[in-house]
Formats: structure tokens, C-alpha cells, sequence
């Protein structure tokens, strides 16, 4: 039995939800229900009087809304905003009256009330034209039922160590009169807990107090002591300090003075009897750079005396140095900044003077050439890891780490190798040299060294999970899934027997792989489809396939091409471009960082450096590699001062200049040039965004403990100085360059700028000089006028680099994670290897006023099995300090980015709201629908490690490297998709395109050698309004091993040709004839092409039937929707429709014939359809009329007469009887009864005899 206080309470909801569904009361029944309603109110107080502790309370009157419009509304909603705390959360009556006091039921309006919703009125349900009067409501809330009691005490401090701080808490009970579950928000207001900082007792310590003077030494020569003492310093007596009061030190080392025993061939020994000294006579010198060029300053020493400076050279490069010997125990030591120490032999010709002549080559950092590689081995065996770096001078200092800690040299004796023998568990991880010059530290990649453990398997039997997508027609009766679990080797490295272990890369590696494999059928309902799946693993011997650079060099500005340019990895030159600027650069094993120096020997071009991303699985990775237009030569006068502005934006002010004194060229010989100087100058403007790709090196330096660490430029330029005739190149010296501080809109990059240099070999920026401030006069915008301004001034020497950047460290750095998919519905399993995704940091956008078009870095990063990270710069306090472009390539083609319009959808784009928004994620197409969709621009907001709404990705903190590579499919991320769509490959040997180390020997391996891979594609035109799916099934056609057997199933949709109606062609892959992995034989794959839709065959190209005739067994084409063929052994070309490539890379080799097929060529690239061209085969594929409803259709319109007509042909097709009298089955819509009616015995039998003839 309900309560009655609870009955009462919903009586005014159930009153709203009367009237608000239209029902009318009569006056008379209303007022009957008033008189009611107002007695049971009166018997609620009386009852509650007795309960509560007081009672209940009216709120004053409120009208925030007047009758203007559609009616008055006075929503609780809006009152609660307006009025805050002066309504309760769950009132219980309430009062409407008009501003003329008039009870809102005696208006004769009609109106609506809700204790959950407020009043309102609305103007079009009046009577009469009438409009709603202007009311005020209040509410009635019911009595104080809850009360807080005593707080109470104290709880104990969280802290526990002495002199410490913590925090301590109590806590109250709130007391309530309702039953709990009546309560819908807390009863009692304000907080049931309280904390505050509590702190723990000072500690009871013992310290020593400052040590005192050391007292007088024991002896003055020949060695003595001296000690020195300190106090101890105590809170208590049951204390006591650690260590010594007392410190004993060893004085009066010099020797007490004896005869000088020095033996001098010429001269005499030196009144300290450290050297010989002959007097009256000179050693003169000049230092020369490795161009001729006078090195100036740079100090003089003995070799023996190393750290005293005895002479510095001049403007010229000339020192002398008087009373010093020349002979040939005599050596001089050379020194000075950027230059390699030289230390050089002097002799003497009898006189009293002598020459010595010295050649310096500037210096260079250490940079690695051998790489530690990875290594497994069993426990007790041994490794040897290699580690090897070149640079000037040679590093002096080698020094291994495990897991980041330094290993002991005593312990292991390493030098430039690390031997590791009786090798335990505990011995694995991360091993890294540290190589240390004069110049700075390098460390070289890490290699990871695994130790199995005697009774630990190194490769598990068990295949792990590997899903493999099912054609779009097999789904599995049984499941429903369209996915089939194949199995799969993990690709790991096992400890195999070698041949000798102690080399620097292991040869003739074993690694984790298939040993054995059983066909097995897939129910797909209409077909069984066969599939290898792997049910062993073991060690096998790795496969190991080429690593492939390739790409295309063309200018930034107009995509002309590279012709012929000179290829550089370091001082060896590994090939030329081609004639539309292609290369293809095979990686060396072992190699870590892929350094290229493209050079054009027209000088067209200005010589760029760029260090290659590759995948060192075997995926050949493709660079779109932009060079900059060098600058059209001025002439300038030698003699006098120059300047020469460094970007020329047309209405911009250049971001610095360049100041060359005069007299300051000269001759690679080292001689003063005079005359004109042809000066070229090209400037890489960061303004500019479209200069970014022509960026050289990477942006990276290396700091003093050998660690890589991101640059952001503020300009980058190209110096290119050539005498009068335009022969030969000059040098010059005391350079200066001047960098406007008006372009450095973050004003605490300034201290830290820095001028540097590119290391051609290395790809590494190096610090040339500091800046300094300066006052100069310099030329405004437009060049129209002069003023006065801040400059940052360095100085530098042009010598062998030509590469200069205006660049700061950077230390506030993020990680972007990005994933690629097949397509855009983005499913997790079709995730992308082997994209290039590249990142270019913007200048800072609103918080730092700046051009919103500068960029001032770009990374770019490989996707793996888990997507990608990439480095980029970003602020934590202001969202959109720092912004980003991110674009995606793929063997050349641009991936599409998620939409952010026309709404923006966190499920698409893949990062959840609200940080989408405080991102401001937007594609190219965002404010202007004709751009391209291939890239998208964020704000590079630092996440809020306190906001749970950040902690998930898309961006991570720098320290939170791992965290972002190891992130799940489903935290936040930022998508690109493949734009080629409905399409789909089968192999019955699975096999990962992006990862050549997948491949598996055997007959029905669609590619049989993994170190070459040969595409074959055929092109098929389609007549037809609609776009066709085509199919080619594959199977084996001449081999004894294949013959019959399905090799896989591909599937394509028609690209429609813009240019002409009514017409699409589809470019479909087919399995190529020719030798199968053992080498033996050759297969003639039997190729048979169906279009997936109501078409026919109309032609076959004349030429390529010629050729199947003339090499038989020819395949009869008695289907006119089909056509099979023995796919051919040659490679034919365009005139057949035929299109095939080999590569060393799958996917390379697919993405050549698929542009060949496309432009319909055999030597061409498109990405537009051109159906006309190079076709083989012709099918019309009309859109099909539909004159009938389907069963389906017939089932919901009319289910009954449908189920009957099924019964009687049913019967009719077991030979049973049916009378003239049943009822008919109405086969057309309702529209067409009465014709349907003439259709009777005749139609039955028809339909039995189709029965019996589908059975």
C-alpha cells in the first residue's frame, strides 16, 4: 500500500501530464478537482506538522519571461540560472498568478504547468485570437528535514617522516528525517569532510659543521702534511655524525732543488730547466686553412708545454716565436676553435732563423659509422657488439652503457667493441656506445641484446592470433564473421647455431617462422574458399630482404624536375637522378641514418642534404624530394663592404643581412681575390610555408653529452661565391650576420640563438658562433625607408660549408600520434605500413603575434604495426602557441585526412571531445572546399596531466615516449585513409606487403621470391551509368604442384573517367605466369575476370587474343559475362592491356602498373582513369529495370497471398493437386489487381517448371 504523503506528492505531476495531453475539464469538474487537490494539501500539512520540524515555505515571486512572441515561459530552468539558491531542488506546489493578481485558472487561458519543467503559455492555443497574459510563479519547498552534526576530531597526519608535511582530515554526519531513496540530491548542503596541512615533529640529526683553515705544512720541498679539523653539530647526545673530524693533505710536493739534468742538442736548458732555449734565434710560421685561407688567431704551443700559449698567429696567418729551438726533438702544437689540433715537427737549416709551414683542417664533431646491431644468444654463450666514429680529430674515448647505466671498464676492458661473455638473463637489454672527442660526444643507436635461458623455447610453437579479412561475399554461415583466424609467426630473432660468433653482425641469422602449414576450407554459403593456415613455429633462417629509398627530386617552386643530378652519400657518389628527377637508393645492412646529398651539376639548383626515413623490413619507402632554385648571381666589388638581405618577401622586412668586409674573398690557394664576385645567395624563408620541404638535414644537433636534440630555424641560406669568370669558387672570412629581432616573436629564443653550420656526411647542424646585440640602420619594408633597429650579430668564415641556419634549441617537445588506414570507415585491423607522415611545426599563432603562414620545423616518421609519433614542438599554457601541418604519403600518393567539416565528429577524426576542441582540428578543405584533403592543421596544446579528458592521447608529453608508441587502437589519435576505395585482396598464403619478412615459402604464394616481386595488372572498361565491382580469381594453371588450386582473389571497383559519360574502367590486379618459389617450373596461372554486376562481354583486345592463340593451351570464353585466360609469361605492354612491373618491393612495383594501367601507358603515371587507353577487355553493364517487386517486397505489402502462392508452387512441384477455387497470389503492387487476375494455371505451371528446374 502506497504511502499517502507519497500519493500526494505525485498528484500535481499527474495533473501536468493530464493537461498537457489536450484533455478540457469544464469549469465546473475543474473547480471540483481544486476544492479536492486544496483539501488534501491542507491534510498533507497536518500530517506533516506532526512529522517535521517545521513547516513548509513559499519563495517569492518570479517573471523572467513576458508575453511577447510564441507566449509566456516561465521555465524552472531559466529561474534556477537567474535566481541560483532561491529555488529548492525538488519543490512541491506551485502558484501562478498574472501581474494583475489574477489565479491563472481564472483567466480562462489555457496554460501548462510541470514541478519539473515551470509554466508556460502559448499564444496560438488561446481562444479567440486571444494572447497569454503576463504571469508570475512561485514555488512551494518543503521543510528543513536534514542537519549536519559535530565535527569530529582530527585524524592523524599522512605524514610519517620527521619534519615533514601532510595532510589531515574530519569528517561530520549529515542527519536525515526522508527515506533515502525519496532522496535525489544530498540532503544536507555543504561538505561531509574537511582537510588541512599538518606537519610532523623536526628531526633529531647530527651534521658537521664548515671545515677549518688547513693548518702549515710539514715540509716546504720534497712532501709534507698538512691537516685540517670540523665540529660536530648535535640536536641530542643520542645522535652521532658519520665520518672523520679530521682530514690529513699532502703538501710540499715540489722537489727540493737539485742540478738540472737536462740535455740540450742545441741551445741551452731554461732557467726552470723544463726546456731548451736558443737565444737570438726566431722560428717563423704560417697557418693555412685545408683552402689556402690564412687562419688567424690561432695559438701556438710546445708540445711539451701544451697549455702554455707562446705565440697567436696574425690577420695573415704569420707567427714567430723567438728563443725557441728548431730541431727535431722540437714540436709545435696548433690550436684553435673549429679547426683540428696540429702538431708539426720543426727542423734546423743552421741560421738564426727558421720556417715551418702548417696546414689546419677544420674540425669535426664525432659522428657514428658502425652501429652496435642486435644480438640473441642462449645463456653462457657470448656477443660482441661493435662501435665505431669518425670525425676530426678522431674520438679519443669510447664508453658502453647498459639500460642506460655507464658499464665498468675495469670489469669489462672495452675500446671501440664491447665483448660480453658466459652471458646471463639478467645481461639483456639495451646496449649503447658513447663515443668523445675534443669536439663533443655522439652515442649511437641502441642494439638489444636477448638472452634465452637454457629451458626457454626461442620460438613458440604456438602460432599467435592473425585475422584475415574474407572476401565481401564469404561470410561464414556458422559465425556471421567475415574474419578467419590464419595464424602467424612472431618475427623474432633465435639464438641459432652460427658459423662464428664473435663477428660484428651476425651472418646467416635465424629468426621465427613458419615450419609447417595445413590447407584448410572456409564455408563462405554459396563457396568454399581455401586458406594455408600456420599451425607451427620455428626457427628457421631469416629472410632478408632489400631496403629501398626511392623517390623524385624536383624545384619547390615549379616541380622541375632534377635531371641528372649527382647522388652523395658522404664523400661517395652512388648514383644519378633521372630525367623526370627519379632515383632508387638500395640501403647498406646495418645502416641507422641514411644521409643524402643531391647536387646539381648545372648549378641550377642549390646542393640539398636530406636524411631519409626507410623501413628496415624490407618496405621501400617514397620521398617527394623538393631542392630550392639557387638565386640568380649579382655582382659585387671585392673591395668594397656588402650587404646582402637575407628574404626578400615582397611588403616584408628581411628577417637579417649579410655584412662581408672588403678584401675578404680569396682563392681556394689562400690568395686575396680582387675584382667582381658573382654572388649568389639563396634564402630558405620560413615564412614562406612552402619552402619547408626543401628544409636540408633533419633540424638536429648533437649536445655535449652526445645526445640528438631538435632545432626550430628562423631562416636557413646557401652561399655561393664564384669569381669573375664564374670558374672557381672563393671563400670568404670575417663574415657577419645580422638577424632582425623584430622576427623573433618568442623573446626567449633571443638569448639562445646560435648560427650553424650543415655537416654534409653527417646531416647534422653544428654551432658555428653566438650573437651578440647590436644597433644598426637598416632598410624598412619595401625598401622605402631607413630606421634604426635591434639586430642579433654573428660571425663566421665561409670555407668547405656552404649551409648556414639562424636556429634556437628547443626544449618544449610533444609527441603527435598518427594512424593510417585503408579506408575511411578506419578499422583496426586495416591499419597502414610503411606511409610516410611528416609534420611541420608552425610559427607561433595568437598569444605570440606572429605570420601564421612560418613554419620553423618539419619531422617526418614511418608508420608501423601501431601507427606513428611525431616529435613536434607545443606549449602548455596557451593552446595555440605552437600549431602543426601534418600530411601523409604513400609510394607517392597523398593520403586523405578525417573531415572536420561540415561537423566536426570525434569518431571520425578519432580524438574525443573536449580536447578536439581545444585542438582545433581542421582539414586542408575546412574554410574552402576546392583546396585538397591531404592534410590537416592542430593546435599543439600541451596535454593537462591533472585533465583526465588529455591523459589519453592524440598528444603526448616528451617524456611520455613509450606510452605513445604502446598506446591502443581506441585512445585518442589523429587518421588518414587510403582515397582508393572498395578494394580487396585474398591470398590462401597470407601475406603483409608492408613487411617483406612475412613472406612464406610455398606453391600458392601469390609472390614466389621475396626479393623480387613481379605486378601484373589487366585493364577492363566499363560501359554503364554505375561504377562495377571486378573480380579476378587466380588459380593454378601448368605447374603439377598448383594446378587447380586457388592462389587468391582480387577485387577492384571501376575509377569512372571524367571526360566521358557513362563509362569507368577498373585496373585489376591478376596473378603473374613464371617460375614458383622452388624455381623449378613455370606456372601458367589460370586468370578468370568477372565483373560483379548484370554485364556482358562485348570485345577483347585484338592483340592480346592474337597472343593467347599463339601461345596455347587457349582457354574457350563460352560465358559472355566472363573471360578466362593462361596469364601471359611475357611482360606485355599497353597495346595488349597488359600492364606488368617487377621491383624489388610489392608494393612498389603494384603502384607503378596501377599508374601505367591508369594513363594507359607503358611508360606513363596517372591518377585519373583514362578509359580509352590501353584496354583489354570491354564489358556493357546496363543498370537493370526493375518491372517486378522481389519476394521481399511482395512479403510487406502482402504477406498473406505471397505465403499462400509459395504453398501452391511448393505443392505443384511435388505433382499435388490444386482447385481451380484457391486463392491467387497478387505478384504486382495493388495498383495492378485486375490484371494480375488473368494470370492463373498458365502462371503455375511456369512456376513448377522453374522449381523442378532449380532443383
Amino acid at each position: 500500500m502506497w504511502d499517502f504523503k507519497m500519493v500526494t506528492l505525485l498528484l500535481p505531476f499527474l495533473f501536468s501530464a493530464i493537461f498537457a495531453q489536450g484533455m478540457i475539464w469544464d469549469k465546473l469538474d475543474l473547480g471540483k478537482w481544486r476544492q479536492t487537490e486544496r483539501n488534501r494539501k491542507q491534510a498533507y500539512n497536518s500530517l506533516s506538522d506532526q512529522q517535521n520540524t517545521g513547516l513548509t515555505e513559499w519563495t517569492s515571486w518570479f517573471n523572467i519571461d513576458h508575453p511577447g512572441g510564441n507566449g509566456d515561459y516561465e521555465r524552472l530552468e531559466a529561474i534556477r540560472y537567474y535566481y541560483r539558491e532561491r529555488v529548492c531542488a525538488r519543490p512541491v506546489a506551485m502558484e501562478a498568478r498574472t501581474t494583475d493578481w489574477v489565479p491563472a485558472t481564472d483567466t480562462g487561458e489555457v496554460v501548462h504547468s510541470s514541478l519539473d519543467k515551470g509554466f508556460w503559455c502559448i499564444n496560438k492555443e488561446q481562444p479567440h485570437g486571444r494572447s497569454c497574459s503576463n504571469y508570475h510563479v512561485r514555488f512551494q519547498c518543503p521543510p528543513v528535514n536534514a542537519y549536519w552534526m559535530d565535527w569530529s576530531d582530527w585524524g592523524p597526519c599522512s605524514a610519517t617522516a620527521c619534519d615533514d608535511v601532510g595532510i589531515q582530515a574530519r569528517q561530520r554526519k549529515c542527519v536525515t528525517k526522508e527515506p533515502m531513496p525519496l532522496l535525489l540530491t544530498p540532503a544536507c548542503h555543504g561538505a561531509h569532510i574537511e582537510r588541512r596541512e599538518c606537519s610532523t615533529p623536526p628531526c633529531q640529526e647530527a651534521r658537521w659543521g664548515p671545515w677549518g683553515v688547513w693548518g702549515s705544512c710539514s715540509a716546504t720541498c720534497g712532501g709534507g702534511r698538512r691537516t685540517r679539523r670540523r665540529s660536530c653539530i648535535r640536536t641530542s647526545d643520542t645522535v652521532q655524525c658519520e665520518g672523520r673530524p679530521t682530514e690529513v693533505q699532502k703538501c710540499g710536493k715540489k722537489p727540493c732543488p737539485v742540478a738540472c739534468q737536462r740535455v740540450c742538442p742545441e741551445g741551452q736548458p731554461s732557467d726552470d730547466c723544463s726546456l731548451c732555449v736558443c737565444e737570438g734565434h726566431v722560428l717563423h710560421g704560417d697557418v693555412l686553412s685545408a683552402r689556402g685561407v690564412p687562419v688567424t688567431g690561432a695559438r701556438v704551443a710546445l708540445a711539451s708545454q701544451p697549455n702554455i700559449v707562446r705565440a697567436h698567429t696574425n690577420s695573415k696567418g704569420l707567427f714567430k716565436m723567438p728563443g725557441v729551438c728548431s730541431g727535431s726533438n722540437t714540436l709545435l702544437l696548433i690550436s684553435k676553435e673549429k679547426f683540428t689540433p696540429l702538431t708539426i715537427s720543426t727542423s734546423n737549416n743552421g741560421s738564426k732563423t727558421s720556417w715551418v709551414h702548417a696546414v689546419m683542417k677544420s674540425s669535426e664533431k664525432p659522428y657514428i659509422v658502425k652501429h652496435p646491431e642486435d644480438k640473441v644468444r642462449y645463456e653462457g654463450q657470448r656477443a660482441i657488439l661493435c662501435c665505431k666514429a669518425m670525425g676530426s680529430p678522431k674520438p679519443e674515448k669510447y664508453q658502453w652503457y647498459h639500460n642506460g647505466s655507464l658499464l665498468d671498464w675495469k670489469e669489462y676492458k672495452y675500446e671501440e667493441d664491447l665483448v660480453l661473455r658466459d652471458l646471463q638473463v639478467k645481461q639483456s637489454g639495451q646496449y649503447y656506445c658513447k663515443a668523445i672527442s675534443q669536439t663533443g660526444s655522439i652515442k649511437s643507436t641502441p642494439a638489444f641484446v636477448t638472452v634465452i635461458g637454457k629451458d626457454t623455447p626461442a620460438c613458440k610453437a604456438t602460432p599467435e592470433p592473425h585475422l584475415v579479412k574474407l572476401p565481401l561475399d564469404c561470410a561464414q554461415p556458422e559465425t556471421g564473421s567475415m574474419f578467419y583466424d590464419a595464424g602467424r609467426c612472431p618475427h623474432n630473432r633465435c639464438a641459432g647455431d652460427l658459423d662464428y660468433d664473435m663477428r660484428c653482425r651476425d651472418t646467416g641469422g635465424f629468426c621465427c617462422g613458419v615450419k609447417t602449414m595445413e590447407t584448410r576450407k572456409i564455408n563462405c554459403g554459396q563457396y568454399s574458399l581455401p586458406i594455408k593456415v600456420v599451425t607451427e613455429c620455428a626457427c628457421q633462417s631469416c629472410v632478408e630482404p632489400k631496403v629501398l629509398v626511392r623517390g623524385r627530386v624536383v624545384a619547390v617552386d615549379d616541380n622541375e624536375p632534377l635531371r641528372f643530378g649527382h647522388i652523395f652519400m658522404g664523400k661517395e657518389r652512388v648514383g644519378t637522378t633521372g630525367f623526370q628527377g627519379g632515383f632508387t637508393i638500395q640501403v647498406s645492412p646495418g645502416t641507422e641514418r641514411l644521409v643524402v646529398n643531391f647536387v646539381d651539376p648545372t648549378q641550377k639548383f642549390i646542393d640539398t642534404v636530406k636524411v631519409f626515413i626507410f623501413d628496415k623490413k624490407g618496405g621501400s619507402v617514397y620521398h617527394d624530394v623538393k631542392v630550392m632554385r639557387k638565386v640568380e648571381p649579382v655582382d659585387i666589388d671585392a673591395a668594397e663592404t656588402n650587404t646582402i638581405y637575407l628574404g626578400e618577401i615582397k611588403g616584408e622586412d628581411p628577417i637579417g643581412q649579410l655584412v662581408i668586409p672588403p678584401n675578404s674573398f680569396h682563392k681556394t690557394s689562400g690568395e686575396v681575390y680582387e675584382g667582381t664576385v658573382k654572388a649568389s645567395v639563396t634564402f630558405i624563408d620560413p615564412r614562406n610555408i612552402t619552402t619547408a620541404a626543401a628544409a636540408p638535414g633533419d633540424l638536429n644537433f648533437i649536445d655535449n653529452e652526445g645526445d640528438t636534440l631538435p632545432l626550430r630555424t628562423y631562416g636557413m641560406f646557401s652561399v655561393d661565391f664564384r669569381d669573375e669568370m664564374n670558374q672557381e669558387v672563393l671563400g670568404a672570412g670575417a663574415v657577419q650576420v645580422l638577424l632582425d629581432t623584430e622576427h623573433v616573436k618568442m623573446q626567449e629564443h633571443i638569448p639562445t640563438m646560435k648560427l650553424w653550420s650543415l655537416n654534409p656526411d653527417t646531416g647534422i647542424w653544428e654551432e658555428e658562433s653566438n650573437f651578440n646585440y647590436t644597433k644598426a640602420v637598416a632598410k624598412g619594408s619595401g625598401r622605402n625607408k631607413r630606421e634604426e633597429r635591434t639586430f642579433l650579430i654573428g660571425n663566421m668564415e665561409i670555407r668547405e660549408r656552404r649551409l648556414f641556419n639562424l636556429d634556437v634549441p628547443e626544449s618544449r617537445r610533444c609527441y603527435v600520434k598518427v594512424r593510417a588506414y585503408m579506408s575511411d570507415k578506419f578499422l583496426p585491423t586495416e591499419q597502414l605500413k610503411g606511409v610516410v607522415i611528416t609534420l611541420i611545426n608552425l610559427e607561433p599563432k595568437p598569444g605570440f603575434s606572429s605570420n601564421p603562414r612560418a613554419w620553423g620545423r618539419f619531422d617526418s616518421v614511418i608508420t608501423g604495426p601501431n601507427g606513428a609519433c611525431l616529435p613536434a614542438f607545443c606549449d602548455a599554457r596557451v593552446p595555440d602557441a605552437y600549431t602543426a601541418y601534418v600530411t601523409a604519403i604513400m609510394g607517392g600518393e597523398e593520403l586523405e585526412a578525417a573531415p572536420s567539416t561540415p561537423k566536426m565528429n570525434p569518431n571520425i577524426i578519432g580524438v574525443s571531445q573536449p580536447y578536439l576542441d581545444k585542438l582545433d582540428y581542421q582539414r586542408s578543405d575546412h574554410t574552402d572546399p576546392q583546396l585538397k584533403k591531404t592534410a590537416f592543421r592542430i593546435n599543439l596544446a600541451k596535454p593537462d596531466p591533472n585533465n583526465l579528458d588529455e591523459t589519453n592521447g592524440p598528444i603526448y608529453p616528451y617524456q611520455g615516449m613509450i606510452a605513445c608508441e604502446n598506446a591502443p587502437v581506441d585512445a585518442n589519435h589523429f587518421r588518414f585513409f587510403r582515397v582508393e576505395k572498395d578494394k580487396y585482396e585474398y591470398n590462401v598464403v597470407p601475406f603483409e606487403e608492408n613487411d617483406l619478412t612475412t613472406w612464406t615459402g610455398d606453391y600458392l604464394s601469390w609472390w614466389p621470391n621475396p626479393q623480387e616481386f613481379r605486378a601484373c595488372y589487366i585493364k577492363v572498361k566499363i560501359h554503364g551509368a554505375t561504377e562495377v565491382m571486378v573480380r579476378s580469381r587466380n588459380l593454378g594453371g601448368t605447374h603439377p604442384q598448383t594446378r587447380g588450386q586457388l592462389y587468391g582473389i582480387r577485387d577492384i571497383r571501376s575509377t569512372r573517367d571524367m571526360f566521358i559519360s557513362n563509362t569507368s574502367a577498373a585496373c585489376l590486379e591478376f596473378k603473374c605466369s613464371g617460375m614458383l618459389f622452388d624455381q623449378a617450373a613455370v606456372d601458367r596461372s589460370v586468370i578468370a575476370v568477372l565483373p560483379q554486376a548484370n554485364c556482358r562481354r562485348t570485345s577483347i583486345n585484338g592483340l592480346l587474343q592474337e597472343y593467347l592463340i599463339k601461345h596455347p593451351p587457349v582457354l574457350q570464353n563460352n560465358e559472355s559475362h566472363a573471360f578466362s585466360m593462361l596469364a601471359p609469361v611475357d611482360p606485355l605492354g599497353h597495346n595488349y592491356g597488359i600492364y606488368t612491373v617487377t621491383d624489388q618491393n610489392p608494393r612498389v612495383a603494384k603502384e607503378i602498373a596501377i599508374g601505367r594501367c591508369f594513363d594507359g601507358t607503358s611508360d606513363g603515371f596517372s591518377r585519373e582513369m583514362k578509359a580509352d587507353a590501353g584496354v583489354a577487355l570491354t564489358f556493357s553493364c546496363p543498370k537493370r529495370t526493375i518491372n517486378r517487386e522481389s519476394l521481399f517486397q511482395r512479403l510487406q505489402t502482402n504477406p498473406g497471398q505471397t505465403m499462400s502462392q509459395m504453398a501452391r508452387d511448393m505443392r505443384e512441384s511435388e505433382g499435388l493437386r490444386v482447385g481451380r477455387g484457391d486463392s491467387q497470389v497478387v505478384a504486382f503492387p495493388p495498383g495492378q489487381q485486375g490484371r494480375s487476375q488473368i494470370r492463373r494455371t498458365s502462371n503455375r505451371r511456369r512456376a513448377a517448371v522453374r522449381t523442378r528446374s532449380r532443383q
